[in-house]
């Protein structure tokens, strides 16, 4: 009977330790495996995502820019004369808002001031609008350039 006892025993604790070896979580070493494999993936991921980012600002300041230039020129052929600011022509809604430079985050433009064709005193107006952001776009052309 004690032997019964002692081989009963003995079978239930193979089953547990069984139970325990299969419900073991994992290793360090397949921890460090997935850990490498993600800091891979995303050492790979990020310049590609800052590219198409700075990209994509650089694709919105150049349409922001032609807007505002093609702006200025109905702007003159309605008027008859160059607008003095940006203002002038949110206030004559050929624009709803100023833009904002996508580059420096803010609504300042550098405004050219030139003498205006239209005028017969010699009169100065707005002529074109460029960025104030400094650095160059990913061809190597400066943002103040475009």
């Amino acid at each position: 009977m004690i032997g019964k006892f002692l081989e009963n025993q003995s079978r239930k604790s193979k089953i547990a330790v069984h139970r325990l070896k299969s419900e073991k979580g994992f290793s360090l070493l397949e921890l460090m495996i997935t850990m490498f494999i993600l800091i891979i993936l995303i050492s790979v991921a990020m310049p590609t995502y800052q590219r198409s980012v700075q990209n994509a600002r650089e694709t919105v300041l150049r349409e922001n820019l032609w807007q505002m230039r093609r702006s200025i020129d109905q702007y003159a052929a309605d008027k008859g004369k160059l607008p003095q600011s940006i203002e002038d022509l949110v206030e004559g809604k050929y624009l709803r808002e100023v833009p904002v430079d996508p580059i420096t985050e803010k609504a300042e433009w550098k405004t050219v001031q030139g003498e205006d064709p239209n005028s017969s005193d010699g009169e100065q107006g707005l002529t074109d609008v460029k960025s104030m952001a400094d650095g160059e776009d990913s061809d190597g052309k400066k943002y103040e350039d475009y």
